[in-house]
C-alpha cells in the first residue's frame, strides 16, 4: 500500500493541481473583464490589479504544464507550492486586515466562501509540500535542503504579497493611479421623496431639515424633514426690491437663510421661521459665488478688475474694509479663469473651507481665516487643466473647444469631501458609468483616498447635488430627493 502511494501519489497529486490552475485560469480568462473589474475592488491589491489579471493568467497555465511534464515536475511542484502559498497568504490579509471583505475571483472562488477557500488552499499547500518532499527524495536530495528550499519558497511568496499589499495601500490611499476601491455597501438607500419639479438646489441643512432653493422661483424657501416626510414652501419678502436680479441664490446657516446675487451685488439676511429678508450688503463686492462663514462674515469668489481673473476674497460686514482679496490662492494655469474654475464650499461644523478645481485634480482646505491648509490631489491624473481657450477683442476670453472636466461637484461634512467625479478609473465597465454618478471619499485634513460609491441616476438623468449631516447622504436625482443612510465607520 505504501508503495502504490509512492508510486502515484505524486503524479495524482500533480494531475490534481494541474487541473485547479487549468480551471482557475480558464474562469479567469473567459471572464475576463469581471475579474479584472473585480481584482481591482481587492483593498489589498488594487494598485497592481492590471498587471496582476495578466499575470496570475499566464502563471497559472504555465505552473499547469509544468507539472504534466516528468523531467520539469519537481520545478512545477515548487511552483505550486509558491503560488498557493502566495493565495493563501492573500486570503488571510483579506480576512485578518482589510477594511472589508470584497467579492470573490476565478473560477471555484466563486463557489466557496472566503474562510472555505483559505482551508481550501491550506490542504493542497500541504499535499503539494508532500508531492515535493516524494519526489525529492526520490531523486536522491536530502531530507533538510528538501525542506529548507520549500520553507524558502514559501517565505518569498508570502512575502511578495504583504510587499504588494503594503505599497498598493500608499498608492492607492495617497499615490492614487486612477484606481477606484468601491466600499462594500458603504451607504444604503433608506428614502425618497418626490419634489415633483428637478429645478431644486440644496441650500444648506439646519435643526434637522434639509433646505432648498429654486431656479425659477427663487423667493422661495424649500424645507423637508430629515425623515423625508413634511415639505414645505415659505415665500421670503425682501425689503428691496429695486435691483435688476439676474440669478437670485439662497443659502441656509442657522439660524438665518441668505439671499444673494453677486451680479447686482446685494446680500439680504433674514432669520428661518420668518419670511422677511433684509439688505445686509449692496455694493461692498461683485462675486460669482458665495460661502457663509458667519452671519456678517462671507467667502467669496470674485474677479479681479485688474485683469478679470478668479480670486477667492473675504467679505467682513464688521470691519472696513470689508472686502479683502485672497490672490495667492486659486493658482493660475493657462487663462486665470476656465483653469482655475471650480466651486467653494464651507462646513458649518468646522468653518473650514474646500475649493476644488473642475478641471484638474485638485482640492484646497482653507481655514475660516482663509489661510491655506492644504492643497490635495485627487485621484485622476490631470493635474493640469485640458482646456483651450480664446482672448476677444474685448478683453474676455472664451473657450474654444470642449473642456475635459474633472469634477463636477462635492459635499463638505467635517473632514470628509465627497466628491463627484466626471471620469471614468481603471478597469470600470462603462456601461455602469452611464447609469450611475461616481462618488470619491476623501479626507481634509490629509492626503487620503477613502473609497467609491456609485449613486444610481433616474429617468437617464444624474445626480445633481449632495449634502450630507455625517449619518445620511442626501441626494438630488431628477425630481426627487433620496436618502442614503451612511453605514456605521464605512468611511473611517
Amino acid at each position: 500500500m505504501i508503495g502504490f502511494i509512492r508510486r502515484y501519489f505524486v503524479k495524482t497529486v500533480s494531475i490534481f493541481v494541474a487541473l485547479l490552475f487549468v480551471y482557475a485560469a480558464g474562469s479567469k480568462l473567459l471572464d475576463f473583464e469581471n475579474f479584472q473589474v473585480q481584482l481591482a475592488q481587492s483593498p489589498l491589491l488594487s494598485a497592481y490589479s492590471g498587471i496582476i489579471s495578466y499575470g496570475v493568467i499566464v502563471i497559472e497555465f504555465l505552473v499547469a504544464i509544468l507539472l504534466c511534464i516528468d523531467r520539469t515536475r519537481l520545478a512545477g511542484l515548487y511552483a505550486s507550492l509558491g503560488l498557493l502559498a502566495a493565495f493563501t497568504i492573500y486570503i488571510f490579509l483579506i480576512l485578518k486586515f482589510s477594511d472589508f471583505v470584497p467579492c470573490s475571483c476565478g473560477g471555484i472562488l466563486e463557489k466557496l466562501g472566503w474562510e472555505e477557500h483559505l482551508i481550501f488552499n491550506i490542504f493542497f499547500l500541504l499535499v503539494t509540500f508532500a508531492g515535493i518532499f516524494i519526489l525529492s527524495r526520490r531523486s536522491g536530495a536530502k531530507a533538510l535542503k528538501t525542506l529548507l528550499l520549500s520553507c524558502i519558497t514559501t517565505i518569498i511568496s508570502c512575502l511578495l504579497v504583504i510587499l504588494m499589499f503594503l505599497s498598493s495601500e500608499n498608492i492607492i490611499k495617497k499615490e492614487n493611479n486612477f484606481t477606484r476601491r468601491f466600499l462594500q455597501h458603504p451607504i444604503l438607500e433608506n428614502g425618497v421623496f418626490d419634489l415633483g419639479v428637478n429645478s431644486y438646489y440644496f441650500a444648506g441643512m439646519a435643526d434637522g431639515n434639509i433646505y432648498f432653493g429654486n431656479v425659477t422661483t427663487p423667493l422661495f424657501i424649500s424645507k423637508i424633514d430629515s425623515g423625508l416626510l413634511s415639505f414645505t414652501r415659505t415665500k421670503i419678502k425682501l425689503d428691496n426690491t429695486d435691483h435688476a436680479f439676474k440669478s437670485l441664490q439662497l443659502k441656509i446657516k442657522s439660524p438665518y437663510f441668505y439671499l444673494y446675487d453677486g451680479n447686482v451685488p446685494v446680500i439680504y439676511r433674514g432669520r428661518l421661521g420668518d419670511s422677511v429678508a433684509h439688505t445686509i450688503s449692496y455694493g461692498d463686492a461683485f462675486f460669482n459665488q458665495l460661502t457663509v462663514l458667519d452671519s456678517a462674515k462671507f467667502g467669496l469668489r470674485t474677479q479681479r478688475k485688474l485683469d478679470n481673473q478668479y480670486t477667492i476674497a473675504s467679505l467682513d460686514l464688521n470691519r472696513e474694509p470689508k472686502t479683502e482679496l485672497k490672490n495667492e490662492i486659486l493658482q493660475k494655469q493657462v487663462d486665470g479663469v476656465f483653469d482655475i474654475d471650480g466651486l467653494l464650499i464651507s462646513d458649518s461644523e468646522s468653518g473650514n473651507m474646500v475649493y476644488t478645481y473642475f478641471y484638474r485634480n485638485q482640492f484646497i482646505v482653507l481655514d475660516s481665516k482663509f489661510n491655506v491648509q492644504n492643497r490635495f490631489n485627487t485621484i485622476d491624473t490631470t493635474k493640469t487643466a485640458n482646456i483651450s481657450v480664446i482672448r476677444l477683442s474685448d478683453g474676455r476670453t472664451k473657450m474654444n473647444a470642449p473642456a475635459f472636466s474633472v469634477n463636477k461637484g462635492f459635499a463638505l461634512f467635517g473632514n470628509l469631501i465627497f466628491n463627484r467625479s466626471n471620469l471614468k478609473g481603471k478597469h470600470e465597465p462603462s456601461s455602469t458609468w452611464k447609469n450611475s454618478s461616481i462618488i470619491d471619499v476623501y479626507r481634509t485634513d490629509e492626503q487620503r483616498y477613502i473609497g467609491s460609491f456609485y449613486i444610481r441616476n433616474k429617468n437617464g438623468k444624474g445626480m445633481s447635488s449632495l449634502v450630507s449631516d455625517g449619518h445620511n447622504i442626501y441626494a438630488l436625482v431628477d425630481n426627487e430627493i433620496q436618502r442614503y443612510k451612511i453605514r456605521e465607520g464605512a468611511f473611517k
